[in-house]
């Protein structure tokens, strides 16, 4: 009996001390990320117009002074269409090599102190080769590595728009989806690498 005692004293000490520890720990659980994600994005997104439907003709406005729209029906992507190409003649098909020059910044940083820096990309470095996917086919490792949300302009535009995106990390790029940053990016979609 006093073996028992002790044991239970000693796994409720070993427990207590456990929580003690996990209580002090300053690194943030991912509940916490994703609530300063939706913040950093919510507050770069407060500057701007936003529409929380795409048009129902698809016919949106075009501009630097068009509004964001929320193009993923749970608010992982917000597009503003700078220009829309041929929405028509010219739309994506299945399986298409889509070429990209992009921009991207981390909307993590800019939050936390207004930081506004090229994070990474491909755009203003013309000797750098441009980026590509297989337009909706994420079988494709070198589809699925960019994530959904820099192929959504493209169920709405033609192949050759231009567009601002807002993306949080579960659809921007796979390998950083653990750490739960938001981007901005600036991308032009094309047929063909240039």
């Amino acid at each position: 009996m006093i073996m028992k005692n002790i044991l239970n004293k000693t796994v409720l000490l070993g427990l207590t001390t456990l929580m003690l520890l996990c209580a002090c720990n300053n690194d943030q659980s991912y509940a916490d990320r994703l609530n300063e994600e939706r913040n950093a994005v919510n507050s770069y997104l407060s500057n701007h117009r936003v529409e929380m439907k795409i048009p129902k003709d698809s016919v949106f406005e075009v501009g630097e002074n068009a509004p964001f729209y929320r193009v993923d029906p749970d608010g992982n992507v917000y597009m503003q269409v700078l220009n829309a190409g041929d929405r028509k003649n010219d739309k994506a098909k299945k399986s298409e090599p889509i070429y990209f020059r992009y921009s991207r910044y981390n909307l993590a940083t800019w939050y936390a102190d207004g930081t506004w820096t090229v994070y990474s990309g491909n755009e203003t470095a013309m000797d750098a080769q441009s980026c590509s996917f297989n337009y909706s086919d994420y079988t494709l490792p070198s589809s699925s590595q960019w994530g959904y949300g820099l192929q959504y302009p493209l169920m709405f535009l033609g192949v050759e728009c231009e567009v601002n995106l807002v993306i949080k990390s579960q659809f921007g790029f796979t390998n950083e989806i653990s750490y739960v940053t938001p981007f901005f990016y600036h991308v032009r979609y094309f047929h063909s690498q240039i």
